[in-house]
């Protein structure tokens, strides 16, 4: 196995290796005969191979596959939901398990792979209102009719849509999503994102549809958006307002990018999730893109970002306790178990588990399903309903940006990529924040969505730290040798100048459009 040299965690070498070969026992599967309808709304996003891969079958690694864990064999079951229950464990599945399962997610080097999803909103043309879910699923059918995707339904209902390891999903309001095939360079990606916008713009156009890119609806208030027919977004919309003031906005009225990163192992995990936390308000200043509520200025750069901070602290935030020295899998795998949760899957339904604790059903003894144990695919399910800047599944989220334009889809993963991917860069990155204190990182959290890159930090401005952050992410992608740091370019502009996304069209808003946010609709149509 190997380790990452300059790794700091406290764990020890054989507590490490203990976790990979722990993880080899956690084989994630798909039946070849699984009819595409069966799968859930997001296909596998990552192909995920265990620290010891030599010995160790291959692994997707997604929020959509499921496994019933039989002791002595293992059970291959069909993904969950819409249309197949979870196996029900014979046996309890245990806090190692857990720890297994995140681990499993380890893959060397060479097999580190690039996920990128972005969602954007699906308007009229002549009205500009939002898309009903009857001309979604119309544009859905046509995709699938003419460019060969296959359909994915709940009930009668089509939801998404799979090619490959590529899906198409809907947000609770519509929000038109790809979720990225893993992929090995930001190229790939590039030409996933203009393929994606093609065969959307060439069935769209004819209904008379648009696409928006922008990372919060400008427009219409909450009572216009209209409402997805997917059973967890009804647990999910009838919870939000019991834990936070602006859950529904954050479900109906937002969009955002975000890249899906591999690990080495624990340490290289740690390293990477420490860097990611300390540099997310920076994504969050370069691709701040949703200055407007309803027609009219709201006061930040980046709504979408603030809307996480009154969303439902449970699940959301900077987590403090990934710069602890005991931080590892078992801590994060301790930190989800007490994350309320939101459903279960059973019987082709969705059970209403909202507040209870995913511990009590390790033991059996859920109050929504008395008795009833887990298994992975519900453990799987939960860490989807954990939302942190940075969140931990089989791979590492970064989800601080705004959704935007077609030119910085790409510039994000580029951004992220260079910085992580890279040993100097990341090492740098650790260097750069290692004296950076809980409470300063939590206060770029709170300042950044309304001040961006001029947030005042440690005398300067957060421009200074972008500036040197951007040098960086390009050195760590020139150092991968293929050729994609042009893919920064569109995030050059933005450190040079200091003048992010939001501000731009602000000043557009206050000049050329005449305090008119009908204008916004054209100028970021995909």
């Amino acid at each position: 196995m190997t380790l990452v040299a300059q790794a700091g965690p406290s764990s020890s070498i054989l507590k490490e290796i203990s976790r990979c070969k722990a993880a080899q026992n956690v084989v994630i599967a798909m039946a070849r005969s699984t009819d595409a309808s069966k799968l859930k709304e997001t296909p596998p996003r990552f192909s995920s191979l265990s620290c010891n891969s030599s010995k160790t079958p291959q692994i997707l690694s997604s929020e959509s596959l499921s496994v019933g864990m039989k002791r002595g064999h293992r059970v291959v079951v069909a993904a969950s939901p819409p249309t197949e229950d979870a196996v029900i464990a014979t046996e309890p599945l245990t806090k190692e398990d857990l720890i297994g399962y995140l681990a499993s997610g380890c893959k060397p080097k060479e097999n580190w792979r690039i996920g990128t999803e972005h969602e954007k909103f699906g308007f009229e043309i002549g009205t500009l209102r939002p898309m009903k879910y009857e001309q979604i699923a119309g544009l859905l059918h046509g995709i699938a009719e003419r460019f060969d995707w296959d359909r994915i339904m709940e009930g009668d209902n089509i939801i998404g849509l799979q090619q490959g390891k590529q899906s198409i999903s809907l947000e609770p309001g519509g929000q038109f999503e790809l979720s990225g095939a893993p992929v090995e360079t930001l190229h790939q990606t590039c030409a996933e994102v203009n393929s994606h916008l093609y065969q959307v713009k060439a069935v769209a156009e004819e209904m008379g549809i648009g696409f928006l890119g922008i990372g919060f609806q400008p427009k219409w208030g909450l009572k216009d958006i209209p409402v997805m027919p997917k059973g967890r977004y009804d647990i999910m919309r009838n919870y939000m307002p019991k834990v936070g003031s602006l859950g529904l906005d954050m479900m109906f009225r937002t969009c955002t990018v975000q890249v899906n990163l591999d690990f080495i192992s624990e340490a290289d995990m740690i390293r990477k999730f420490r860097a990611g936390l300390a540099l997310q308000p920076i994504a969050t200043a370069l691709f701040a893109n949703s200055p407007f509520t309803e027609g009219k200025p709201n006061g930040y750069l980046s709504l979408r970002s603030h809307i996480w901070t009154d969303t439902d602290n449970n699940r959301a935030g900077m987590l403090p306790f990934v710069f602890n020295d005991t931080f590892g899998f078992e801590q994060y795998v301790d930190y989800a178990l007490d994350v309320p949760m939101y459903f279960v899957y059973r019987k082709k339904k969705y059970i209403d588990c909202t507040g209870m604790s995913f511990r009590d059903f390790l033991a059996g003894k859920l109050p929504c399903i008395p008795g009833e144990l887990p298994t992975l695919n519900d453990w799987e399910n939960h860490l989807t309903t954990i939302f942190p800047e940075v969140r931990l599944k089989r791979y590492l989220e970064m989800r601080g940006a705004d959704g935007g334009p077609w030119r910085r889809l790409c510039a994000l993963p580029a951004f992220w990529v260079g910085l992580l991917y890279d040993e100097d860069s990341l090492q740098s990155v650790l260097d750069m924040t290692a004296d950076w204190t809980s409470e300063e990182r939590q206060m770029l959290r709170n300042k950044v969505p309304k001040t961006g890159l001029k947030t005042p930090f440690r005398g300067g401005l957060l421009r200074h730290v972008a500036e040197e952050v951007l040098k960086l992410a390009k050195d760590g992608l020139e150092r991968r040798g293929f050729k994609e740091v042009g893919f920064l370019n569109a995030v050059s502009d933005v450190v040079s100048t200091g003048v992010t996304p939001a501000e731009k069209l602000l000043e557009l808003y206050h000049g050329k459009w005449g305090r008119s946010i009908d204008p916004v609709f054209e100028e970021l149509l995909y």
